[in-house]
């Protein structure tokens, strides 16, 4: 938690901008400064840099210098006014830093502060400053879980692979299992892959690898076994700036209790504490505010890293560079030439004895409103006003709150049944032993949203989400409005949807993004055809992919939170769906059966129809 305040002191930019030489660094519209302010009486202090009186980033010493404060890194985006706040810390409670005159000399007042040249700075510091290096120190908590094994470990080995990670990191795993340090490397080891394109030195990469991967057994409640990992952090990090992060690959019910403990008894005490957060993020708006209410006790927003992994994909993080960087498309962006948008989701599998977990929530939370609806936000929001994390959450925000509460009727939801295909039986839902008998859990969902704003007004945002469909597939499909006046509608007969223009974004499998056009079959007649501009990303790059998971374990450990969700981001979704699927489980309304490895209920495709739409991936050419 962050230290009282004390000492707090306005400074007008312009002094910050003429005081450059006496900073360490700055510069104007972002940058870091360090500054000293006055005497401790203690060894220990924190400092909070704000611009017009609203907290901008906690920071914290790079080392207990004795009887000074410093403030480490601190970010200066453009603001008229800045307030530096500083307290100095004792074993209990804290006091105001003393009066600037006590001072040492050489120090030059800067509006009530005290900066220091680069050379005084480095005077503080001393001549060791390799204890000063930063060390990382990652905890997965649910060490032992599927998630850790599949992903988080697997992400992580790949980020050192790729050099990515710090020079000084350490790995903890955290669980209730017993293992040993050597039986975790083991598990680790078995899920460990080297890039494609990158295999040298790959067995002696895994192997370095291995040695910074250590395990502590402990309750998640426990502030005890807590403080006992915390010693054990302490001796890796040896003396360095300590950064912690912790991934809490836990189900939901235990977050709280995981972040009491840890913040109380492992938090970083010099450097920084962050929380990666996994969904589900609550099952309603209800249940959800009372999860951050519960994390906000002991963490500030900025330390918690809610993840959607969708959003660490490739293909959906090269969204808004493909619309914002390439003029052909962002004028074409709005109600006037685009008719509807498909967002789908399919798997060709069904809840393979994970129903337990699955009918808890349903696919409706557990696709739709995080990942799709996600999804949605990135490809519908204004330009941003920069590629600040803040500035594009900003945006994702207006566009969810720009939409109205889903309506029972502009939904149709499904249960895949069992089904006998090429002499193989598939099972149905119900029959997976973990799902109680005779669930109404829709395990198939499509709705129809709309977003009350100039420049979609109108448009439908068709979204569809399914287990045990004919295909795995996760793709945008943006069908165009027809061409007015078409000269060659005759060619197309009555059927003018095939004369559509399409842009597809594949998220998976095989990532590529192909825009659909009318064209002239070769020959002396007149016959038009419909073909695809096509990049396929396998073809066009040679380079792995990498996983999602790399991505935002790398961005949480940098501080990045662009693609991560904000409370009023995670408030404003869920606003959206709670209503429904209160209705649905008040109502008990049963879900309409498809057969297993089919294209899901003819439900979806009625609603497509009230609306004059056609889903995408359903088309003979899709």
């Amino acid at each position: 938690m962050p230290l009282p305040l004390s000492s707090a002191v306005s400074l007008p930019r312009k002094t910050l901008d003429s005081s450059l030489s006496l900073a360490l660094s700055l510069f104007a519209g972002g940058g870091e400064m360090a500054l000293s302010v006055a005497k401790c009486p203690s060894s220990s202090a924190a400092a909070r840099l704000a611009p017009d009186h609203s907290p901008l980033r906690w920071s914290t010493l790079l080392r207990p210098f004795p009887r000074t404060v410093l403030a480490r890194s601190v970010a200066v985006p453009s603001s008229k006014n800045w307030n530096l706040g500083v307290a100095c810390k004792q074993e209990v409670g804290t006091v105001a830093a003393s009066s600037p005159k006590e001072a040492p000399s050489k120090n030059v007042e800067i509006g009530g502060l005290l900066g220091l040249s680069s050379e005084e700075y480095r005077d503080v510091i001393g001549p060791n400053s390799s204890e000063r290096e930063p060390t990382v120190s990652i905890t997965v908590v649910g060490a032992s879980g599927d998630l850790a094994k599949k992903k988080i470990f697997p992400a992580l080995f790949a980020l050192y692979y790729e050099d990515c990670l710090p020079k000084h990191f350490t790995i903890f795993g955290y669980a209730r299992s017993k293992m040993t340090d050597a039986e975790l490397r083991t598990m680790v080891s078995k899920t460990l892959t080297c890039r494609i394109d990158k295999r040298e030195n790959c067995n002696e990469k895994m192997e370095q690898f291995l040695q910074r991967c250590f395990y502590h057994s402990g309750q998640y409640e426990s502030e005890e076994n807590f403080a006992d990992l915390d010693k054990e952090l302490k001796e890796h990090e040896g003396g360095r700036l300590s950064n912690r992060l912790f991934y809490l690959s836990i189900p939901p019910n235990i977050f709280i209790d995981v972040v009491k403990s840890a913040s109380k008894s492992a938090s970083s005490k010099n450097g920084w504490t962050r929380v990666i957060v996994e969904k589900p993020f609550g099952r309603d708006s209800e249940s959800s505010a009372a999860l951050t209410r519960g994390l906000k006790q002991y963490l500030d927003e900025d330390q918690i890293f809610r993840i959607d992994h969708y959003l660490g994909k490739e293909l959906v993080e090269n969204l808004s560079i493909l619309r914002f960087s390439n003029l052909v498309f962002e004028p074409l962006w709005s109600r006037q030439y685009i008719r509807n948008v498909q967002l789908i989701f399919s798997e060709d599998f069904g809840t393979e004895g994970r129903g337990g977990y699955f009918d808890n929530y349903g696919i409706i939370r557990d696709i739709m409103q995080n990942h799709l609806l996600q999804i949605l936000a990135l490809f519908a929001m204004e330009t941003p006003v920069s590629l600040d994390a803040e500035d594009i959450r900003n945006e994702k925000v207006k566009v969810l709150r720009s939409m109205k509460p889903l309506q029972l009727e502009n939904v149709a939801i499904g249960q895949y049944r069992s089904h006998t295909k090429g002499g193989v039986a598939y099972p149905g839902y119900t029959d997976d032993k973990t799902v109680p008998k005779g669930s109404l859990t829709p395990t198939f969902a499509a709705a129809a949203l709309f977003i009350d704003n100039a420049r979609w007004d109108g448009v439908p945002f068709l979204m569809k989400a399914g287990k045990a469909l004919e295909t795995r597939r996760t793709e945008i499909r943006v069908q165009f409005r027809h061409v007015p006046g078409n000269l060659y509608k005759r060619s197309f007969g009555t059927d003018l949807d095939r004369a559509t223009n399409e842009l597809v974004i594949r998220v998976q499998p095989d990532e590529a993004i192909y825009l659909k056009i009318n064209n002239k079959i070769p020959g002396l007649g007149m016959r038009l055809d419909r073909s695809n501009l096509n990049l396929l990303y396998a073809s066009r790059y040679s380079k792995e992919i990498p996983d999602a998971y790399e991505r935002l374990l790398l961005d949480a450990i940098e501080g990045e939170r662009r693609l991560f969700i904000r409370s009023d981001e995670l408030d404003a979704a869920w606003e959206l769906f709670t209503p429904l699927l209160k209705e649905l489980e008040e109502k008990k309304i049963a879900p309409e059966l498809y057969p297993y490895g089919s294209c899901g209920p003819a439900g979806a495709h009625y609603l497509a129809a009230n609306y004059n739409v056609r889903w995408g991936d359903t088309a003979s050419d899709a």
